[in-house]
């Protein structure tokens, strides 16, 4: 079963058509999270680092770019009904809280919050969304954009490279390592969010004469 999975992945990276569903994953997981894209980015390094295809190189342009046009995407959906959308969120889920979170960072560290969200769960869209509900301006938010999709598709396909090196005779668990690599950055960033949050929870509120 193992052979059959492995026969079927390297045929997929090898072909051409590796480089539009990149780009696609990457462009619809701006506007819908459930759509694996960091995973397809992921295995595709993985591969990349034991055989000629796909290019290490292509495969973070390429991602880069479809993450770059998908946070457009949002961007402008905000722009419209998304502001509604946003205040329709069920408070107590986890969508409201990133919601939450999206709104507070934005007013506290402007357009940087972007290249965070990257790495926190259903953040890319609540900022990118929010960014756009805030009539935030188009040619900044695009300077950050770029940086964030720049450094996801890097840090994806790297994490990938270097799961795909580590076991060369067995990219399926290069592909489980490189994974695990990317949950484990993510899971630290929302401790060390988790935590700066507590702190901030406990700090004296002043009050005004």
């Amino acid at each position: 079963m193992s052979d059959a999975i492995l026969h079927f992945a390297d045929e997929l990276m090898s072909s051409g058509w590796i480089y539009l569903a990149l780009w696609g994953f990457a462009a619809l997981d701006g506007f819908f999270p459930a759509v694996p894209s960091e995973t397809l980015v992921v295995t595709a390094g993985v591969f990349a680092a034991g055989n000629s295809a796909p290019n290490m190189y292509l495969v973070i342009v390429v991602a880069a770019l479809g993450a770059f046009v998908g946070d457009h995407v949002s961007y402008l959906l905000g722009r419209g009904a998304g502001g509604r959308l946003l205040d329709r969120v069920r408070p107590g889920t986890r969508r409201h809280a990133a919601v939450l979170w999206a709104r507070r960072s934005l007013a506290e560290r402007g357009g940087l919050v972007l290249v965070v969200a990257r790495y926190i769960p259903g953040g890319r869209t609540a900022i990118t969304l929010t960014m756009g509900s805030v009539r935030y301006p188009l040619r900044r938010f695009s300077a950050f954009a770029g940086l964030a999709a720049a450094s996801w598709a890097a840090y994806c396909s790297l994490v990938g490279y270097i799961g795909g090196k580590a076991f060369e005779d067995n990219p399926l668990k290069g592909v489980a390592l490189g994974i695990g690599l990317a949950l484990a950055v993510t899971l630290l960033v929302e401790l060390a969010r988790h935590r700066l949050n507590k702190r901030r929870a406990a700090l004296p509120v002043s009050v005004g004469r």
